[in-house]
Formats: C-alpha cells, sequence, structure tokens
C-alpha cells in the first residue's frame, strides 16, 4: 500500500471510529431516553394530560348503558324547571351532552342544527342539548350565535350527571376528568337506551342519528 493510500485508509477509519462513538453517546444520552418516553407519553391516546393529572380513557361505562334504562338523572331547563327520566319518556330521545360554551364552533354548530332541523321536534322525536354552564353564561352564547335559541338545551352545572353517565373519561372530552366532550346517548320512548356515540371528530350528525332511530 503507498503513502497515499496508507493516509486515505487512515483518514477513514478515524472518521469511521468517530461516527461510531458519536452514535453510542447520542443512543444512551439521558437528553435522548427522556425525549422518547415523552414521545411516548405524547403518542399514548389512552391518557390526556391536564394541569399535570393524567386520566385514562374509559368507554366502557357509556358503552354499558346501551339497552338498559337511562339512570336516574336530574338537569334543569332555562326556567329553572328540572327534568328527570319521567319528563323524557313519550319521546325518542337524543341527550347531547357537550361542553358548551368552550366549545366553538363544534358543539355550537350541532346544538343550532337540532334547533333548524324539524325532524327532531316532532309529537315522536326530539332532541335536548346539555350544557355545564348555568343558564345565565349560556345566554352569552345565543346573543353571539342567535340559532341556538332554537334549540331545546338543559344544564348540567358542575358537570354532575356527566360524571354519573360515565361521559368524562371519552375520547372526545378535552378536559378529561372534568368535562364531557361531544357524546350523544338516545333513548327510546320507554327511557331505554338504545344507542350511543361518543365523537372526537365533532361532526354535524342529525342524519345518523335520525338513520340509528329508524331501527326502533
Amino acid at each position: 500500500m503507498n503513502k497515499n493510500n496508507q493516509k486515505i485508509f487512515n483518514f477513514v477509519v478515524v472518521i469511521g471510529a468517530i461516527f461510531l462513538l458519536g452514535y453510542f453517546l447520542f443512543r444512551n444520552s439521558p437528553n435522548k431516553i427522556a425525549n422518547t418516553d415523552s414521545a411516548a407519553s405524547t403518542s399514548n391516546s389512552s391518557v390526556h394530560d391536564h394541569g399535570g393529572t393524567a386520566v385514562s380513557v374509559n368507554s366502557e361505562q357509556l358503552n354499558s348503558l346501551v339497552g338498559k334504562p337511562l339512570p336516574d338523572i336530574q338537569l334543569t331547563d332555562k326556567d329553572g324547571n328540572i327534568i328527570t327520566n319521567e319528563s323524557l319518556k313519550g319521546k325518542n330521545t337524543v341527550l347531547f351532552f357537550n361542553e358548551g360554551l368552550m366549545c366553538y364552533p363544534a358543539c355550537w354548530n350541532q346544538i343550532a342544527m337540532f334547533g333548524s332541523d324539524s325532524r327532531f321536534d316532532t309529537d315522536q322525536i326530539q332532541a335536548m342539548s346539555i350544557v355545564v354552564d348555568p343558564s345565565r353564561d349560556w345566554q352569552k352564547a345565543i346573543t353571539q350565535m342567535p340559532e341556538l335559541a332554537k334549540s331545546k338545551t338543559l344544564f348540567d352545572v358542575n358537570a354532575d350527571v356527566s360524571g354519573k353517565l360515565g361521559l368524562l373519561t371519552l375520547p372526545s372530552s378535552m378536559h378529561r376528568g372534568q368535562l364531557p366532550g361531544h357524546t350523544y346517548i338516545v333513548l327510546d320512548k320507554d327511557g331505554i337506551v338504545k344507542y350511543v356515540k361518543d365523537d372526537p371528530n365533532m361532526a354535524i350528525a342529525n342524519d345518523l342519528l335520525m338513520g340509528k332511530m329508524a331501527e326502533f
């Protein structure tokens, strides 16, 4: 091997050694490990971090409602009247649980669509949108979007009913463990839960819900 080839060979060996050393140092770096753990935590869809508290996604309680009478609930309307399970009987009923004021525009749009869709206000079918805001605060939303006034809206202040029904740990919740997200519970005329849907995409579901109610 001549001198030039020897120099090239030595140079390649040195560069290779530096590369390998850098690779092993990087792979075992504490920062690299921490970043990997952070990425894994972020990509784990079963955990949602809010305010330092991790709450697991859990849809079991919601799904377990199907085929059974809705657990006893109490909600209020804008006039302070108490709405109970008995109040809901006699019509196929859609209950749309959502975050309310903070869920703009997706939840607002769905609530407004219920109010403007005559299919959800008949002698056979009704839709109730349940928000977690006090009635006086929800009036602010109506001022901004007058169409909301056409919808039948009930108030679940403190999310007590939402928590009782298992709606605080669903994929759609943006404040998991504290507030509902975008969830539908459909009852038949006898108050039996026939269909449930949690929708993280927060799409308008009028046609889907009408199709489901046509099945019973």
